[in-house]
């Protein structure tokens, strides 16, 4: 009789895995399908927004006949490439999230976190949609000064793509979680926000002490817990306000929409997209290739090669990410051969990306200049010869460990080897100078003067090193898309953030506590300097900078500090924590670009830290570095 009952019990478990199994083959083809769905139209609207704002150069500075509604156009199609990248993003498992800590767990609790995170991505869009649609449809009384049409067009992004994004988080759930992990998360998620509601009336009489339950208690845990960044910064934003305030929840998607909506950031998609272009088409490796046949036979040569051609790069890019991966790729194979040892190598090239978030066209100069107001051309000028104090810290350390290398078996380039690697490069080496003379000359403004970068890669890459692949395009639009639109989301979901942060008045507390640090301005850049250390290590730089920017900027104009200069000071601190382990983000994007185990380049970093914590201090201690060439 055991047997006869027992069998019914098997059949029955097996019946339920074949239809979890089934359920989950179904929302896998869903969710591919929801990614072709979106994807076209995303890379489509990469391609209009170069379109427009190429139009927008040639009317203006060609026939001197400025086209009134190009950057209005642009500004509508912005906000949904925006959305419909982030879509993308949610949909390929994309957004940025610190994963350190649960890295460190068991396979069973790190499959369960990210269950969780997803359950909590999911109760954020299920909060703000509905405030959504009612920011969208407020818009319908709004008319565009050029284009004369209501602003709905523009404003129905976000209740679209805060749509598509919940039904992807309804398929991934479905494809990472058993039912019993789906439940208890969903059931955790929900317990937590419930309780909080409960607690509401115990919560408004807390005033200011509410920042720190919300935005530094549940943040924290969030972040630590592998919630997307923009994600954790939503949740906390609408709760705050939500239970202890009495502003309307279509306040946060007010101010998301202003976060995200700055025209100037419509060059992160652009420079995102001439990162790619430049590896596909042969300029990185021009580059990399004459710098290697110039000091290829020096001791340590290729790490300084290395160092060089990620300044030479960050120039062209903006795009870390990008910057790495067009310059790991060639360089590693040849340093290896070598007798480099692949920590070292993945340590520099993390370090290398510190060292150049200075660098013009800095994704993160174009989020400071939208966010504090200070000028981008100023903000590009001041970043040149930082990276370079960085730079020499790098090789610094480079010499010291590299003195004693054996190069016996190293063939030095000819004279004429030398000479025919330049004149492949001179094409590919003068992409910066380009685009730095036409934001001087007044051709293209910050955001216009990537898409000449892109047209000039194109017939570059077109014309010169025949290395075009049109298979390749669309697929680079599409990542364009989905890397844009994680960045754009942080900076919408910081925005409102920060816009929680100074209506309760911290700004003005903060402000305070940092005008009355004993010391001046020395004291006042050291703890900037420790502050953004911390900062870029937790919230990556962007999102750091868009919270904190509008309120330490003008601390430091009231000090006496250079707003230049202070900016300077911020990104390179900022850098160090995002590229330094255990937690800098940064750093595991360029193990995961070369292939390399994060362990081995925990030890060899440090040293490059070091040198590039000694730099920092010295662009802190002399204004004119940043300055000078004002």
């Amino acid at each position: 009789m055991t047997a006869i009952n027992h069998m019914p019990e098997v059949d029955q478990g097996a019946a339920v895995a074949a239809s979890q199994s089934g359920v989950r083959l179904w929302a896998a083809r869903a969710n591919r399908a929801l990614g072709h769905v979106v994807a076209i139209p995303a890379a489509l609207l990469v391609l209009a927004e170069i379109v427009v704002l190429s139009a927008g150069i040639v009317g203006r500075y060609v026939f001197h006949a400025p086209i009134i509604w190009a950057d209005e156009l642009a500004g509508i199609l912005f906000l949904w490439l925006a959305m419909l990248g982030s879509v993308i993003a949610f949909q390929r498992g994309e957004h940025m999230r610190m994963t350190a800590i649960i890295g460190m767990l068991r396979p069973n609790a790190r499959a369960f976190l990210d269950v969780v995170a997803a359950a909590a991505s999911l109760a954020f869009l299920l909060l703000v949609i509905h405030p959504a649609y009612e920011f969208a449809a407020d818009e319908v009384f709004v008319t565009t000064p050029a284009l004369e049409i209501v602003n709905s067009w523009r404003a129905a992004a976000l209740p679209v793509g805060i749509g598509l994004m919940l039904v992807a988080a309804v398929l991934r759930l479905v494809r990472i979680a058993g039912l019993r992990d789906l439940l208890t998360a969903v059931a955790l998620v929900a317990g937590i926000i419930a309780t909080l509601v409960l607690v509401a009336p115990v919560l408004k009489p807390l005033g200011n002490f509410n920042l720190l339950i919300f935005f530094v208690v549940i943040v924290g845990a969030m972040v630590l817990a592998a919630v997307p960044i923009a994600f954790a910064f939503g949740l906390a934003t609408v709760g705050y306000l939500a239970l202890t305030t009495s502003a309307p929840d279509v306040v946060i998607i007010g101010r998301m929409d202003e976060g995200m909506s700055h025209l100037i950031l419509l060059a992160v998609p652009l420079f995102v997209f001439l990162g790619l272009l430049i590896e596909m088409t042969g300029m990185a490796r021009a580059m990399v290739g004459f710098l290697a046949s110039l000091l290829g036979h020096v001791r340590g040569g290729l790490h300084y090669v290395l160092v060089g051609a990620m300044y030479l790069v960050s120039g062209i890019s903006g795009s870390k990410a990008a910057d790495m991966a067009a310059v790991a790729p060639v360089l590693f194979p040849e340093m290896t051969k070598r007798g480099a040892k692949p920590g070292d190598l993945v340590a520099l090239l993390a370090a290398t990306g510190a060292q150049t978030e200075t660098i013009p066209p800095s994704l993160v100069l174009i989020t400071i200049g939208s966010v504090t107001g200070v000028s981008i051309a100023a903000l590009f000028t001041g970043g040149l010869l930082p990276g370079i104090v960085l730079a020499i810290g790098l090789c610094s350390v480079v010499w010291w460990r590299y003195r004693g290398e054996d190069l016996s078996h190293v063939k030095r380039a000819t004279g004429r080897e030398i000479g025919r690697a330049f004149v492949i490069a001179i094409p590919a080496m003068a992409l910066p100078f380009v685009i730095r003379a036409a934001v001087v000359e007044g051709v293209a403004t910050a955001t216009e003067v990537s898409t000449i970068g892109i047209v000039y890669s194109v017939l570059t890459g077109l014309l010169i090193y025949r290395q075009f692949s049109w298979r390749r395009l669309y697929p680079m639009l599409v990542e364009t898309a989905s890397l844009s639109g994680a960045i754009l989301l942080i900076i919408g979901a910081a925005t409102g953030m920060a816009w929680a942060l100074t209506q309760s008045g911290f700004s003005a507390s903060l402000a305070k506590f940092m005008t009355a640090l004993p010391g001046g301005t020395p004291v006042f850049l050291g703890v900037t300097i420790v502050a953004f250390v911390i900062l870029g290590s937790v919230l990556e730089g962007i999102p750091a900078i868009v919270l904190f920017g509008p309120l330490l900027f003008p601390i430091a104009r009231q000090v006496g500090v250079h707003e230049v200069h202070y900016a300077m000071v911020v990104v390179l601190a900022m850098g160090i924590g995002l590229f330094a382990p255990p937690f800098g983000v940064g750093y595991y994007a360029a193990c995961a670009i070369s292939r390399i185990n994060p362990d081995e380049g925990i030890k060899p970093i440090v040293g490059y830290i070091a040198a590039l914590l000694i730099g920092t201090l010295v662009v802190a201690a002399i204004p004119w570095i940043s300055t000078g060439f004002l």
